[in-house]
């Protein structure tokens, strides 16, 4: 018999056991359920509300003061021309507007369209409002992607003239950019405030709170709403403002209502509305990504000035069809700046004016704003993740967008002039075939982690017996938070890979296994260009080792710090630089918790590596075990009886 540990997925099923289904409830709940009943008079928000305390100072002056009052130094010269550009924002000429709803009202719903300006501009009036320095607290504001994290951090520090990463910072997993007792301002990813609330539900530290791209329905941040709702009753002080892309606001007024009969206030900043012209084919096409190369140089070649915007599912996608200026998270953030360039200059004086053509995934929806595209091209795909409970697997599918998906990819062709946009399906399956809007990742999506988090930080009642928790001892049969458990939470990590680096000292390989971790909480080191795969596939041979992948990874970390972090080495080798400074930096912040915790670290001989490292696997993964039936590459799960094909025996043979 032979055993693998199948670690395509970190999530549990739905337990059969009477007692732990009755404790996983439905919430009770939905901050975008169409049901609740509320008067929808009231749309604007008017009514009594309490004014919970200070009366924000006027902030016109201060920007336009000489002397920067986050620094007490001069303004620059770059300062001021970078004002004149913000001023012309939609968003900055609504900023009275802001500052009366803001005395007002504890919490503001505010929807504004991608390029209105709120991302950067709502946090600039929050902290020159409240001067949250002078009162040792933070104004944080969320974001549902670690590149616009990264990017709108950058873009704030600079027109604040402030340093980055010290009064206006960011946080991203396993990044932090920020100095305590001095940062004011921090962008961070939703998922870093859930796990700051897991060690301080009340969010002491914070003044005001702005959730971004609220319309996303994130995991993180629908679980945020919930929380940051019942804060705001027990902190008079704390603000919340929720800010949305889209225009369906009504949900999240009637979610945070002030009473029965009075929807939160809301706050809308129009777009920048120039007219976009759509465009349908005649019939469906089959191989949209051929249709959208095709669709891109028929735009070169016949439209006017302007750059195009491509919207394509993936990395791989993305590769294979250009080589010029690709966007998706695990590029480099080098080149990830390359989308703000200016488009170059034409080649002939006779020939197709000079553009920039940005072939991106989704990100470019709503998380970011890049001017000058006037040309939108939308295959009508993006790639969803997708959760599996009885087999366990979460997958990335592609698969069709929504409507309100396809209204914010017309709407990047607008921002400085009338644009166009063609989608390459039907004008009938946009009105039939398409949903109204995307499902929330939390219907979607590998709970376990979550549920981890939400118990530590004192919530009970939400889905606190989950069965995969339970298992790895981490919840017991009650549903209490276990010593083990309290441990596990305070590792980034999904619950199976915390449970595997606990228990990695008791096997002697926890230094290994700490490695492991740190490569499998990474982006894929393995570079594969469309243009050398055979040599990438050759150079993977090479480092492979007998006992698996994880074993792989492991030789990998090791050749790399042996080879003393040489470049040379990981391209010769055909992996990423960047993962692998990013996996010895994981590796180094997962030591200090468990140092913390005072976890032994000790490595185990040579010979009894590979049993050693697979008992501390089988630990973590031991639900997702499976032996091998009839057929190459078949194997039926323990747990389930649940079957898996992995056409992978063949080249493992060779």
């Amino acid at each position: 018999m032979t055993l693998i540990v199948i670690l395509r997925s970190f999530e549990s099923t739905r337990s059969t056991d009477d007692k732990i289904s009755a404790l996983r409830q439905k919430t009770k709940e939905d901050p975008h359920d169409d049901q609740g009943k509320t008067n929808s008079s009231t749309l604007d928000g008017a009514g009594a509300s309490r004014n919970f305390g200070y009366v924000p100072r006027e902030v016109t002056a201060d920007q336009e003061h000489d002397i920067n009052p986050f620094t007490n130094q001069p303004r620059s010269a770059q300062y001021k021309k970078i004002l004149e550009s913000r001023k012309k924002l939609p968003v900055f000429a609504h900023m009275a507007e802001f500052y009366k709803m803001f005395n007002k009202h504890q919490i503001i719903i505010m929807v504004g369209e991608t390029g209105s300006g709120k991302t950067t501009q709502i946090p600039q009036f929050v902290a020159y409002s409240d001067l949250p320095h002078t009162k040792n607290k933070i104004v944080a504001c969320t974001q549902t992607r670690r590149v616009a994290t990264t990017a709108v951090a950058e873009r704030v520090a600079d027109e604040m003239d402030v340093q980055l990463g010290h009064q206006v910072g960011y946080s991203i997993r396993f990044e932090d950019m920020t100095e305590p007792g001095t940062t004011f301002l921090k962008y961070m990813t939703d998922g870093m405030l859930l796990r700051e609330a897991m060690n301080d539900p009340d969010l002491t530290c914070y003044s005001t709170i702005i959730l971004d791209d609220a319309h996303e329905r994130t995991l993180a941040t629908d679980i945020l709403m919930s929380m940051l709702k019942t804060l705001a009753q027990r902190r008079s002080d704390l603000k919340l403002i929720v800010m949305s892309a889209t225009l369906d606001a009504l949900k999240f007024q009637r979610y945070f209502a002030i009473s029965s009969s009075t929807l939160a206030p809301l706050f809308r900043v129009p777009g920048r509305a120039y007219p976009v012209e759509v465009f349908y084919t005649q019939v469906p096409e089959p191989y949209y990504l051929e249709a959208a190369i095709r669709t891109v140089l028929m735009v070169h070649y016949t439209e006017k000035p302007g750059d195009i915007l491509l919207f394509l599912t993936g990395e791989e996608e993305i590769e294979d069809a250009c080589l010029k200026i690709p966007l998706y998270s695990r590029l480099p953030p080098q080149q990830q700046q390359r989308i703000f360039d200016p488009p170059p200059t034409a080649s002939s004086p006779d020939g197709p004016p000079g553009r920039k053509v940005v072939v991106s995934t989704n990100i470019a929806e709503s998380s970011l704003t890049i001017d000058g595209i006037v040309y939108v091209v939308d295959p009508g795909f993006s790639k969803q993740k997708v959760y599996n409970p009885r087999t366990r697997v979460e997958s990335l599918l592609v698969s069709p967008i929504s409507k309100e998906s396809a209204q914010q990819r017309a709407g990047r062709a607008g921002r400085t002039r009338p644009g166009k946009c063609f989608r390459l399906y039907t004008e009938n399956d946009f009105k039939s075939e398409l949903e109204e809007h995307t499902h929330p990742e939390i219907l979607k999506s590998n709970l376990a982690n979550t549920v981890l988090v939400l118990v530590k930080a004192g919530i009970k009642s939400l889905l606190r017996a989950l069965e995969l928790l339970n298992y790895l001892s981490a919840l017991d049969d009650d549903g209490n938070l276990t010593a083990l458990g309290s441990i596990m939470a305070e590792f980034p990590l999904d619950p199976q890979l915390s449970k595997m680096l606990i228990v990695s000292p008791e096997f002697k390989c926890s230094n290994e296994i700490l490695s492991i971790t740190a490569m499998l909480s990474v982006p894929n080191v393995w570079l594969r260009p469309s243009n050398k795969r055979e040599e990438a596939d050759a150079a993977k041979v090479l480092l492979t080792v007998p006992g698996g992948d994880h074993l792989m990874l492991l030789n990998v970390y090791n050749n790399y710090i042996q080879n003393q972090h040489d470049k040379a080495w990981t391209w010769t080798n055909y992996l990423s630089a960047q993962a692998l400074i990013q996996a010895e930096n994981v590796r180094e912040q997962l030591k200090r918790t468990m140092e913390r915790f005072e976890l032994e670290l000790v490595s185990v001989q040579d010979q009894k590596q590979s049993t050693a490292i697979g008992q501390a696997l089988c630990c973590g993964f031991f639900m997702q075990a499976a032996y091998k039936v009839g057929k190459i590459g078949h194997y039926m799960t323990f747990k389930d009886n649940q079957a898996h094909y992995f056409g992978f025996e063949l080249w493992l043979a060779c």
